[in-house]
């Protein structure tokens, strides 16, 4: 069997595992087309393919060895695999299959041929549409820069959370602001660079380090520069379309700096050793074998999937109203109270209470059989949207709630809209226990799937209007949830229950 031969194994066994898992390989493909963040991802497999050609004459002379040991790595990808449709984790199912292809191609040709397509094959990491959990951070360091900028540069600032004031603006740092479009794009281009233009792993590791710093850096300036342009031009320019064009003028004339500069320490390709031998030919069987257990392995996990998704009831849950207790009285959801966007719960439950003159919102989101789509952690499902027209978040942090399972953490919200101010606390209910951490909740769901439990959770967010700046709102919620936290919890016990 030839080396063309074993090329053809590999992608056959790639073939079948994309259709086999379609389902995942289709939700790739259309982040790509939906998402402009992720749109390189359409050039991501031919250029992987190209590099493998271009190495074609190393390829021809090595020996195929099966690696029986890539076996058992590519039952840790399926495994994880599994692991993330049962918490309905996408991202992590993507890159699962990502790795099960790798894995299946080192079982099949051997250790020899994968250390020559290392880079190629790593390069399809590139492919998988991820790094969307780092936009928060990059909008906050965003922020920060700019507004320390603007102050610096003597303009006075009034920030509240990631929206600010000038004397002639308002400014805020949404999504498109955060620089993750530069960031991932610049990685990309430059790690290709790098592997094309230099030869020793220290100039690459540089100039792919280079190439994370300075769209970040970019950014900021670029930010800046534009909320600066439209200070100085009485918002006449950098408020509308231009905004964009300023920002990826400036964006690609950095980039070209980075790479004219990076272009200085470029190394010469050494010249490629040349063989008169005949191109290497393979035992046959041994291949055939090392295909059939790679694709044994690789798709075994579906079945498995559906034997595990095929237990635990699916009977819609109903959620009661909570009974109103210790001078409490329900008046219903109010026209006021905030609705957090958590999409399609199984049940949901808005109800309003007051005691004193205080009022505190009750919002439950509950899910039963989650599926993608359907699911309590997921980056869809959060109090407000960064586009949302009535509320902006102001500050975000955790509050210390004594509970009778003792002290426990919940997310403290501030949120903030045209004449009024909100303290928001809210936390995941997953079976009977208390979670505040995404990774936890996922976890936890996807071992109620595998031990044959319900993966029933729910999502709870009380609220309540803070007054004045020594409003005492963070007592109010502790006195609503000591008086009813009972009778919550007792309702999504006898729910989880039916």
């Amino acid at each position: 069997m030839s080396t063309r031969s074993a090329g053809v194994l590999v992608i056959l066994v790639m073939l079948c595992m994309l259709g086999w898992y379609a389902d995942t390989a289709l939700s790739v493909v259309h982040i790509w087309e939906r998402a402009e963040t992720f749109a390189h991802g359409f050039v991501v497999l031919p250029i992987s393919a190209w590099l493998v050609w271009r190495r074609r004459a190393v390829l021809a002379a090595l020996p195929a060895k099966p690696a029986p040991l890539a076996l058992l790595f590519l039952a840790l990808a399926g495994f994880a695999w599994l692991l993330a449709e049962l918490a309905s984790v996408v991202g992590v199912a993507q890159f699962a299959l990502l790795f099960m292809m790798i894995f299946a191609t080192w079982a099949i040709v051997g250790t020899q041929i994968v250390k020559a397509i290392a880079f190629p094959l790593g390069f399809l990491v590139f492919a998988v549409p991820a790094g969307e959990f780092l936009l928060p951070v990059m909008m906050d360091m965003t922020a920060d820069f700019t507004i320390g900028a603007l102050r610096f540069s003597g303009v006075p600032v009034f920030r509240e959370g990631r929206n600010f004031v000038i004397p002639n603006g308002s400014w805020s740092v949404v999504e498109a602001c955060s620089g993750i479009r530069y960031l991932i794009s610049s990685l990309m281009v430059g790690t290709l660079y790098a592997y094309l233009n230099y030869r020793t792993m220290y100039r690459r590791l540089v100039f792919v380090g280079a190439s994370i710093l300075v769209p970040v850096v970019a950014n900021w300036l670029r930010a800046y520069m534009i909320v600066m342009i439209g200070y100085l031009s009485g918002n006449r320019l950098a408020t509308g379309v231009d905004h964009l064009i300023y920002g990826w003028l400036f964006f690609g004339v950095v980039m070209m700096l980075l790479f004219w500069i990076g272009s200085f320490w470029q190394e010469s390709e050494p010249q490629a050793a040349t063989s008169s031998s005949p191109a290497s030919r393979f035992p046959g069987r041994p291949l055939l074998l090392a295909a059939a257990c790679a694709a044994a392995v690789s798709l075994a996990w579906r079945p498995i999937l559906a034997t595990l998704d095929g237990r635990g009831g699916n009977s819609v849950p109903e959620l009661a109203q909570v009974a109103a207790g210790q001078g409490w009285r329900s008046i219903g959801p109010g026209s006021g109270a905030l609705k957090p966007h958590f999409l399609d719960p199984r049940a949901e439950l808005r109800q309003e209470f007051e005691k004193d003159g205080r009022r505190v919102a009750l919002y439950i989101a509950y899910y039963r059989q989650q599926t993608q789509g359907r699911e309590l952690v997921t980056s869809g499902n959060r109090l407000v949207l960064s586009e949302d027209k009535v509320w902006s978040v102001a500050t975000t942090g955790r509050h210390r709630l004594a509970s009778a399972a003792g002290a426990v953490d919940v997310h403290r919200t501030e949120l903030f809209g045209a004449a009024q101010r909100l303290v928001v606390w809210h936390w995941y209910r997953v079976g009977d226990r208390i979670v505040t951490s995404d990774y936890l909740a996922k976890l936890l769901l996807a071992w109620a799937k595998l031990s044959g439990t319900r993966d029933d959770s729910a999502v709870v967010v009380v609220s309540t209007q803070k007054r004045d700046a020594g409003d005492a709102a963070d007592r109010v919620l502790e006195q609503f949830l000591k008086d009813t936290g009972a009778g919550i919890e007792a309702m999504l016990s006898r729910t989880e229950r039916n």
